[in-house]
């Protein structure tokens, strides 16, 4: 054998050594599922970094729902999301990722999680337009008869959500293929997986989590058929006696007693948000909340969070510790109690049954509105209605002497 081709067998071999030595990169974007209750909803997963720095981002439409800790060793993969109090494992091989996903309270779990390096875009097909407001007739356990359905659509992509009376799905997206748009979604908290095709008559076919049928009606279709309208969510809690002032003393994350009758909220107008650092909808309403605070916050608002937890929480909140460290919220978070005796100490509530919650209090003390749940952007101008609604009222009750 020659010199020179004595040199080019050893750099083969050579590089060979090195690719099956260096470690397997784990950067990048993923196509991954979960499986929960034998259904495989499928979701984006974007992971940058290596080593014992990795981050992996969930997705809410064009929120990002990051991890705070991780890494990459050995072919396994840990990360941690502390304002979930969820964890991902998973092993890399052969070019799969395979695990489970647990978190707390809403989804224990664990679920398993399979993903493999995300497939180039398929051509978009030709979609009907099914863009816009709809409604569910639908029975739910809080009272309802019927909820909003908001379709968002750009050709053949499209994203979703069903605003319930506590809020609304967060986005599920997806496009058009096969005669149907099938949408998805996983941000850490919710799993959604929905296929929807358009009727002849002008409804919507609604397969939701492959279990359940649904029906959606244009609004001014629905009203002429005789149904029933989706609760105002201004008007679904009320209060026993509105005459008397919001009472509340529960202990903020330091121990110490905050009350209704402290010193700080003397003739102030005051937000109070019946709250879980569990609770998709609450995260969906937390960062609207610490804009609002600083904004009006010289002008003379405060707000207090009333956070219900687990009774492992209860004794260490890591959890909401990390909630109140994501959104940068500088308001009072008290921790109340478990979310199943919240009831029976929110005894002024008149029908409260939403998480969250938002009550608006005037300077004397006394509840002038009670908006249940909290839409998330997929709500489109459902979510900027909410805002604007928020800002008028504070607006109205601090231009009140």
């Amino acid at each position: 054998m020659s010199v020179q081709r004595f040199a080019v067998l050893f750099l083969a071999l050579a590089a060979a050594a090195m690719a099956q030595s260096a470690p397997a990169s784990i950067a990048g974007m993923w196509d991954a599922t979960i499986q929960i209750n034998g259904v495989a909803t499928p979701f984006p997963l974007e992971i940058t970094g290596s080593g014992a720095n990795v981050t992996a981002c969930f997705f809410n439409g064009t929120d990002r729902y990051p991890s705070t800790q991780g890494r990459f060793e050995n072919g396994k993969l840990t990360l941690q999301w502390d304002y979930y109090a969820a964890t991902l494992d998973a092993t890399l091989q052969n070019g799969v990722l395979e695990g489970q996903y647990a978190g707390t309270r809403r989804m224990k779990g664990p679920f398993a999680i399979r993903a493999t390096r995300a497939a180039a875009a398929q051509g978009a097909e030709p979609a009907p337009p099914i863009d816009g407001l709809w409604e569910i007739p639908n029975k739910s356990g809080k009272g309802e008869s019927a909820w909003r359905f908001i379709v968002q659509q750009s050709g053949a992509k499209a994203t979703a959500t069903i605003l319930r009376v506590d809020g609304d799905t967060g986005t599920i997206s997806g496009a058009f293929q096969h005669g149907k748009f099938v949408l998805s979604h996983f941000d850490g908290a919710r799993a959604h997986l929905m296929q929807i095709t358009p009727a002849s008559d002008g409804t919507l076919d609604i397969l939701q989590d492959a279990n359940t049928q649904l029906t959606a009606y244009r609004p001014a279709a629905a009203r002429a058929k005789g149904l029933p309208e989706p609760t105002d969510p201004d008007l679904h809690t009320t209060m026993k006696d509105a005459s008397q002032p919001f009472r509340f003393s529960y202990p903020d994350l330091r121990g110490r007693t905050v009350s209704d009758t402290d010193a700080r909220f003397r003739g102030k107008v005051l937000v109070v948000e019946i709250t879980g650092s569990w609770c998709p909808n609450c995260h969906d309403e937390a960062p609207y909340l610490e804009e609002m605070y600083r904004k009006y916050g010289a002008q003379g608002l405060e707000i207090v969070s009333l956070s219900f937890e687990e009774a492992d929480q209860l004794k260490d909140p890591a959890r909401l510790r990390a909630f109140v460290k994501r959104y940068g919220l500088e308001f009072p978070v008290l921790l109340c109690g478990e979310p199943e005796g919240a009831e029976a100490q929110l005894t002024q509530l008149v029908n409260w049954n939403t998480w969250p919650a938002t009550l608006f209090i005037d300077r004397k003390g006394r509840v002038r509105g009670i908006h249940s749940g909290f839409p998330s952007p997929g709500s489109g101008d459902l979510f900027r209605a909410a805002e604007d609604e928020f800002n008028v009222q504070v607006g109205r009750l601090l231009a009140e002497k």
